[in-house]
């Protein structure tokens, strides 16, 4: 059933109200909204004044070579430049109220992924949903407020290679225990159905680390596929970044660098969750992007 408002506008104040809204998004649910405008000069102005760069480009101007080509080496595999991985890092330093500036890591950038389990809960779960195909909505080029559906193919092509970069720190709270990221294939081979896992066993205490595992062999035609993040009878935190599905040339995972992996249905992503979504999330269970002085 559709929410409805009334608004009573003062008689002589019609058009002022009606150029100050516009139609939005009708792929959540359909309103009014006020409408944005470009910056004035003076609001630029405004904007410039509060800006955090200044304070940054003094910090990084500070470094020495080394260091520089420190924070461009961990900004590589994002294809950024050591500065942008500063800016974005130390902005995310400011705003979590943590001191001083990073050590820039070639195995996590800025934001993580982070699992936490606590109880009453001994597990979560989570996925990224991976069909052969779905359907997006993009913007019309050249227009305000239009959108037609793009269909996304996602043709499954061998050696497949799933990978991640972690940190651990789980308690085993009971039994059965595991922690493990892995995908699952739904394939179907002379008319029956078949599963085929590549799993990543994970440790339950580790410092960073990298793992990852390779598939090179698949019968049949594969239908789809999904990657999991699963921890039960454990209770603790794991945190991960610069995720791999790599296949056909491609990383396809969304969101590998873990900047907001909470993100559900948008706009765009109508049909599938655009990152992760929860499959068990008991309370005292939870999933963020986070950053954490590491």
């Amino acid at each position: 059933m559709a929410k409805v408002e009334y608004v009573y506008i003062i008689p002589g104040l019609e058009d002022i109200y009606f150029t100050g809204i516009m139609s939005s998004d009708r792929f959540i649910y359909s309103r009014m909204a006020r409408k944005v405008y470009f910056y004035s000069r003076k609001r630029k102005a405004g904007l410039s004044q509060r800006s955090l760069l200044p304070l940054i480009s003094e910090l990084w101007s500070g470094f020495s070579n080394e260091e520089k080509q420190n924070w461009s080496d961990a900004a590589a595999c994002m294809g950024l430049s050591g500065w942008q991985l500063f800016v974005q890092d130390q902005c995310a330093r400011i705003y979590n109220d943590i001191p001083g500036v990073a050590t820039p890591s070639l195995l996590h950038q800025s934001w993580v992924g982070q699992l936490h389990v606590e109880s009453p809960a001994d597990q979560i779960k989570i996925v990224q949903i991976h069909p052969h195909f779905y359907w997006v909505s993009k913007k019309i080029k050249g227009t305000k407020n239009m959108y037609e559906p793009v269909l996304i193919t996602e043709d499954l092509g061998l050696p497949l290679k799933i990978g991640l970069n972690y940190k651990s720190e789980l308690i085993p709270v009971s039994t059965p225990n595991l922690a493990k990221f892995y995908a699952r294939f739904w394939h179907s081979y002379q008319g029956q159905d078949r599963y085929t896992e590549l799993e990543i066993p994970l440790n339950y205490s580790t410092d960073w680390v990298h793992a990852e595992a390779t598939l090179t062999e698949l019968i049949g035609y594969v239908i789809r596929y999904d990657v999991y993040i699963h921890l039960t009878g454990l209770n603790g935190d794991l945190y991960f970044d610069n995720v791999e599905i790599i296949h056909s040339g491609q990383n396809w995972a969304r969101d590998p660098y873990c900047k907001d992996i909470k993100q559900g249905f948008t706009r765009a992503f109508y049909q599938i969750p655009k990152h992760w979504a929860a499959v068990i999330l008991p309370t005292g269970a939870w999933y963020e992007s986070v950053y954490k002085d590491f």
